[in-house]
């Protein structure tokens, strides 16, 4: 006798095989549905280009600083820019490739609707590489705040009175 979960994943596995060769299922890709993702994919590389910008800028002052201080926190921050810098670079990548896929799958449609498909849905993965590696680069900004948070919690200040 089958348990519960073997009649789900049994039952899992019949789906994704009639979707695999059923040949009605990839038949109806529009225009529309790659369409949708050109103001997203938009948004999200002006944000990561300003992110850059911004990045960029910050890492030129720390570097002046640096070179006149030569502070440990500030080797640090330079450092966690460094790694930041390359993360946004990687998802500008990730998102300038999904913008070309899903390019590529608008031209696809007419001639070839699997082609479209497969180049849409490369395009999705694409794009949700593009946002992870952007959650992992909002991750090191807030270690990078605690960093800079520390070391003026830490750092002996005199008291007026």
């Amino acid at each position: 006798m089958l348990k519960p979960t073997h009649i789900h994943f049994h039952n899992a596995i019949e789906s994704i095989h009639h979707f695999l060769t059923s040949e009605q299922t990839l038949d109806h890709l529009t225009y529309n549905i790659p369409g949708l993702l050109f103001p997203a994919i938009s948004l999200l590389m002006l944000g990561f280009t300003n992110r850059f910008f911004g990045l960029a800028s910050l890492s030129r002052q720390l570097l002046a600083e640096y070179e006149t201080s030569k502070s440990e926190v500030l080797a640090k921050q330079i450092h966690n820019l460094r790694f930041r810098i390359s993360l946004i670079l990687y998802s500008q990548s990730a998102g300038i490739f999904s913008l070309i896929l899903c390019t590529c799958s608008l031209g696809m449609i007419p001639i070839y609707n699997l082609v479209a498909w497969i180049f849409f849905a490369i395009s999705l993965f694409c794009m949700v590489v593009s946002l992870i590696l952007a959650l992992i680069e909002i991750h090191l900004s807030v270690n990078a705040l605690d960093i800079e948070t520390k070391s003026i919690l830490e750092s002996p200040t005199e008291i007026k009175s």
